[in-house]
């Protein structure tokens, strides 16, 4: 059996194997900045700033300000060319935390919780100094679910953590990705 690979190395001499590199590279090129990461950022823009996130949610959490804005912060930083900026970026971050909350889920036959659920509430404003229908305010929740037995202190900077990876993910998706 012949190889997709032999057959195209036999049959495409090698301008024509060029000819297609190159229409593949500029197809890709002319649908703006693309990272192997899926963002797809105007190619004028050449900055980001996110403001801190304040925790205005009714139960406030510390640590959760600083936590939540350094990882946004970063996704950017280490996913895309752009360069981080204290504020007023080509793309741009500010909102506040509106949720921290923990309820009871999975009530067990004892009419006790088996797990207990952290969740997570982000208000954002993103702002796109080159593509403005790409502007948005939106709200992002994401939550964690862990055993009623375990104590919350003891668990809530590595649910933090997880949860935050969760939001960081949406807001880069949506602000960035556009599949």
């Amino acid at each position: 059996m012949i190889s997709g690979k032999y057959l195209l190395k036999c049959c495409l001499s090698r301008p024509l194997r060029i000819l297609w590199v190159v229409l593949l590279s500029g197809l890709i090129h002319s649908c703006g900045v693309y990272s192997f990461t899926g963002a797809s950022i105007p190619p004028e823009a050449k900055t980001v700033s996110v403001a801190l996130f304040p925790n205005q949610a009714d139960l406030v959490q510390p640590i959760l300000s600083q936590t939540f804005t350094e990882a946004l912060r970063d996704r950017f930083v280490a996913q895309t060319s752009l360069a981080l900026v204290p504020r007023n970026g080509d793309l741009a971050f500010e909102g506040e935390i509106t949720g921290y909350t923990t309820e009871p889920v999975a009530i067990s036959g004892t009419q006790q919780a088996a797990q207990i659920r952290l969740k997570i509430t982000v208000n954002v404003r993103f702002t796109n100094k080159y593509d403005p229908k790409a502007d948005f305010e939106s709200k992002f929740s994401r939550y964690y679910d862990y055993s009623s037995n375990l104590n919350l202190v003891s668990v809530e900077a590595e649910l933090i953590d997880i949860i935050t990876k969760d939001l960081v993910d949406d807001i880069f998706n949506k602000s960035v990705v556009n599949w």
